[in-house]
């Protein structure tokens, strides 16, 4: 599939993402993040940034939605979307953290999952894992 017609076919998947980011738990920082996972069976799973005063058990969005998915026996992904932005107000293009990337290394392909950074259907960035993390850490790195 071509990058442009990979564009044309998250338009579902971005505004997944943009309706999830409006339910973002977010009162200290007020940067407000969404996050749609799409699984190869074609389901998907939703997640916000869940913020706490003590800072520390902040979740992203991203690990909400992998988190939500795994609970219910997913384990094989092929794209997220990810918006977010200052709340109330149009978002960026905002990257998954390190920790997130980390967790994406657990259960994705680096060669094939995708994660696309949208402000709205027309503003859209698509990566692979292996662009955003190129020396990742994942199962297959760990001697048994």
């Amino acid at each position: 599939m071509k990058e442009s017609e990979r564009k044309a076919n998250y338009g579902a998947l971005i505004r997944k993402a943009l309706e999830a980011r409006t339910r973002s738990y977010s009162p200290y920082s007020h940067f407000s993040v969404g996050a749609a996972l799409l699984t190869k069976s074609g389901t998907v799973y939703c997640g916000c940034n869940i913020e706490n005063a003590a800072y520390t058990p902040t979740n992203c969005a991203e690990r909400t939605a992998f988190f939500k998915a795994v609970s219910e026996g997913e384990r094989d992904f092929e794209a997220i979307c990810i918006v977010g932005g200052k709340a109330g107000e149009p978002g960026c293009f905002t990257a998954p953290c390190g920790v997130c990337r980390q967790v994406m290394m657990e259960f994705c392909d680096p060669e094939t999952f995708r994660i696309i950074l949208a402000t709205d259907e027309a503003h859209v960035q698509i990566y692979r894992l292996k662009e955003l993390l190129p020396v990742g850490f994942g199962p297959q790195n760990v001697l048994y």
